[in-house]
């Protein structure tokens, strides 16, 4: 029930505010000079519009080399970084490669050392076997 007027009385503030004219106040606009032509126009003559085409002229060649010169530094900039990410890369290859090559001759070793330890273990099983057979039929 507050808010019951809330909706009217905004609506009669806002059309007040529409109806009633507001003094404002403040700097006066700072109007651009009279130009000696009668339509408002200023009048160049050949050589000032020539000078004004040289100057750009200028600075449009300025501006373009410029770019250029920026764009062969990003290029020369972006090379670079590719080739450091390749030299990363192929440093992590080789660090792999080693890795494994030590792992294969670790390995390789091992499985050498068990080679013989199964042929020793194979040799003496089996000269116990024919020498313990040997002698349990040589008895009979």
């Amino acid at each position: 029930m507050k808010y019951k007027y809330c909706g009217r009385i905004t609506a009669l503030v806002i059309l007040v505010s529409f109806l009633t004219g507001f003094p404002v106040f403040g700097e006066p606009l700072i109007a651009p000079p009279k130009n000696s032509a009668e339509n408002g126009m200023r009048l160049f003559s050949e050589f000032e519009v020539d000078l004004l085409i040289d100057d750009i002229t200028t600075a449009a060649v300025e501006a373009i080399e410029q770019a250029a010169a920026e764009a062969a530094k990003a290029a020369a900039i972006a090379g670079i970084e590719r080739e450091a990410v390749l030299l990363r890369d192929r440093a992590a290859a080789v660090r792999e490669a080693n890795h494994w090559k030590t792992e294969y001759k670790m390995v390789k070793g091992r499985g050498v050392r068990n080679m013989v330890i199964t042929g020793v273990v194979c040799l003496l099983g089996g000269l116990a076997i024919g020498i313990g057979g040997g002698l349990i039929l040589g008895r009979r």
